[in-house]
């Protein structure tokens, strides 16, 4: 009897352990990671009773909350709602939060940390609870510059653009977009109803094509990783040159690989790697490509930030860049095809990287927190990320990228601003064919950055289906996006 008492005491004990252990973790450890989790309906409906901080651009707030007469005591708003949609994000009853709404939720719901004495303040006091504001990164002139240059035809992609030195984020555009206002009302019934439509839209407007979805082939804007990886090894430089055959049949492959004019890369019998990223030559970079060690790209996009977790504070999907297994995988790897895929951001921050002399800094949307009372409670320092290329190194690459836009025959060369040195590369991605055998629209890119001599800003545009419509879906490489892109510099250079 007393042994079988002392197994049922020692039982109960250590059932009374566990559970102090697990009460402990949910109220001390995680509870923050809770508060935040999106799928917690408590976090969103307790948001509705304070006053929650507004997110501020340029001091200017483009989500805040007003006061209002039913039981939730606010309702949440948003100033030019779609055009700050992918950085806010929204605030809804039914369909929980997302955007800096999510991300820096318990600063803007008045719950974290760094709030604690303050809320015991307030309750001592008497003071209704209130949250502080999140001031982003985002340079207005220079988000709207994005946007209309997206949106005034229609195309459908994403903009990103960044200041090299520091990392801050100065436009984060994906189109088409929606309106938050359209899910954040104070009626479940009207937010379901437009949940739903927004859900349903074939064009995927809910989708941050900046950060997140299904990723893009980066096509030819990739061949600046080959050429950093290449340089950075000793095994090439701008001069370096390479066999010029018209065409290229891969090894051990019946594949034929082709430059994008379909002849040669200039009318030489041999192409230099200058060349091939000013003239943006697929062949010149493959046989580089299969000449260097097979871990060798992979590994230098690895170093700008592809496959690496990453938050903006906003959740960033991973860029992929697998490492070849044969010869041809190499090749077709090299000019951004087959499984390589990128963000908009990933590949803003090469071009980041390559103009901050080879020093990657952390991308960030969040400039600081402010409290109520105007006291500032958390400030954004810039963070160096990464440092994957040397200085000598990244003079080299930005050599042949300001080539390629200063040049008669740059394909980049309509990024070109006045007065002012640019930098630039484009790139034209293929996306494979249909169920009935036909070629689906290629991706177009551009990413550059000016001043050369003193970067102020880099930028990466995408915009799918070749434009769309109105280009018959086989929009220019060297066109559209580059005009983008010079338009979003312009922005930040007339400043």
């Amino acid at each position: 009897m007393n042994k079988q008492l002392k197994f049922i005491t020692r039982t109960v004990f250590a059932m009374f352990i566990a559970l102090f252990f697990a009460v402990t973790m949910i109220q001390f450890v995680t509870a923050d990671e809770l508060r935040a989790n999106e799928l917690n309906g408590r976090t969103v409906k307790n948001g509705y009773k304070v006053e929650r901080g507004s997110i501020l651009v340029g001091g200017d707030p483009v989500a805040f909350s007003t006061p209002t007469d039913d039981s939730f005591r606010y309702v949440r708003q948003y100033s030019a709602g779609p055009l700050y949609a992918p950085i806010t994000g929204y605030f809804s009853h039914s369909q929980g939060i997302s955007g800096l709404e999510s991300a820096m939720n318990q600063e803007l719901s008045g719950i974290g940390n760094a709030q604690f004495f303050t809320r015991i303040m307030n309750t001592l006091n008497g003071v209704a609870p209130q949250g502080s504001s999140v001031e982003t990164t985002i340079d207005a002139r220079v988000q709207e510059a994005a946007a209309a240059a997206m949106t005034e035809q229609g195309f459908e992609g994403a903009v990103v653009a960044i200041e090299p030195k520091t990392g801050k984020i100065l436009a984060l555009v994906s189109t088409p977009s929606f309106d938050p206002n359209l899910l954040s009302s104070n009626s479940n019934a009207d937010i379901i109803t437009n949940y739903k439509q927004l859900e349903e839209d074939p064009t995927r407007p809910l989708q941050n094509r900046a950060i997140a979805g299904d990723l893009y082939h980066p096509g030819s804007v990739y061949k600046l990783l080959v050429a950093a990886a290449a340089i950075e090894s000793g095994d090439a430089s701008p001069s370096s040159s390479f066999p010029n055959p018209a065409q290229l049949t891969l090894p051990q492959s019946t594949s034929v690989m082709q430059n994008a004019s379909r002849t040669a890369c200039g009318p030489d019998e041999k192409a230099t790697l200058e060349q091939a990223i000013v003239l943006s030559c697929n062949i010149p970079i493959a046989e580089l490509a299969m000449k260097l060690d097979p871990d060798a790209v992979s590994e230098m996009a690895r170093a700008f930030g592809f496959e690496q977790d990453l938050t903006i504070p906003l959740t960033v999907t991973q860029s992929v860049a697998p490492t070849p297994e044969s010869d041809a995988e190499a090749a077709l790897s090299s000019i951004g095809q087959l499984d390589v895929r990128a963000t908009p951001l990933q590949m803003a921050m090469v071009s980041a990287g390559i103009a901050n002399g080879g020093t990657v800094m952390k991308p960030t949307l969040v400039e600081q927190v402010i409290t109520p009372d105007l006291r500032v409670e958390t400030q954004f320092s810039p963070t160096e990320f990464s440092k994957p290329i040397s200085s000598k190194t990244a003079d080299a690459v930005t050599g042949m990228m300001e080539k390629g836009v200063s040049s008669a025959d740059g394909l980049a060369m309509k990024s070109a601003i006045p007065g002012v040195r640019v930098a630039g590369k484009t790139g034209t991605a293929e996306n494979g064919t249909n169920a009935e055998g036909n070629d689906l629209p290629f991706t177009l890119w551009y990413t550059g950055f000016a001043p050369v001599d003193d970067p102020e800003v880099a930028v990466a545009v995408v915009v799918e289906d070749g434009g769309g419509e109105a280009y018959g879906y086989v929009g220019s490489s060297y066109d559209i996006p580059t005009a983008i892109g010079k338009r979003v510099m312009e922005a930040v250079l007339s400043e």
